[in-house]
């Protein structure tokens, strides 16, 4: 639990109030996990289909021989995935789907993630908990901590932050 500030507001029939918010950090709820890993997903996905449709309205898709429109698609998604998975996880302890839903990766100890933990995590968790039919994404429903494959690989933990405004008359 962590005090963020204190701010005055507008007196209340000749009382002084005080704000105060406290932001408590939770357990990530397994739906918006999933949620998020969606996201993630479908910006890599809309990569993939964008440079497609450009490739057909070439004319060139589905050519013997490789297609340099489709081959450059696939390296920018491979370069949004390093980006979205290992670059800004390690910075901000987010991707772009944990950031639209409101979670963020962090060390099980409660530090911030390094950019060689997100690799970690990303890269040999995710993919480890692919090869297990999903069932390592499953672990994260029933564990106490809320924690998958991928974390208990990394030592991570994703959290919620929820925020609690208390209010005080002076």
């Amino acid at each position: 639990m962590t005090q963020v500030e204190t701010a005055p507001m507008l007196p209340a029939q000749g009382a002084r109030m005080r704000r105060r918010v406290q932001v408590h950090k939770t357990r990530a709820p397994f739906s918006l996990r999933c949620g998020a890993l969606l996201i993630d997903y479908i910006i890599l996905m809309a990569i993939v289909a964008v440079t497609t449709l450009i490739a057909r309205m070439l004319g060139s898709a589905g050519r013997t021989g490789g297609n340099s429109t489709e081959t450059v698609g696939w390296l920018i998604v491979l370069l949004v995935a390093v980006i979205n998975f290992g670059l800004l996880p390690g910075l901000r302890g987010q991707t772009i789907g944990k950031w639209a839903t409101g979670l963020r990766i962090e060390l099980a100890d409660g530090r911030g993630l390094s950019i060689g933990r997100s690799f970690l995590r990303h890269f040999v968790g995710y993919p480890l908990s692919v090869l297990t039919l999903g069932i390592g994404f499953l672990i994260a429903a029933v564990n106490a901590r809320g924690r998958a494959l991928e974390d208990l690989i990394a030592g991570t933990i994703v959290v919620r932050d929820e925020i609690v405004v208390l209010d005080q008359h002076r």
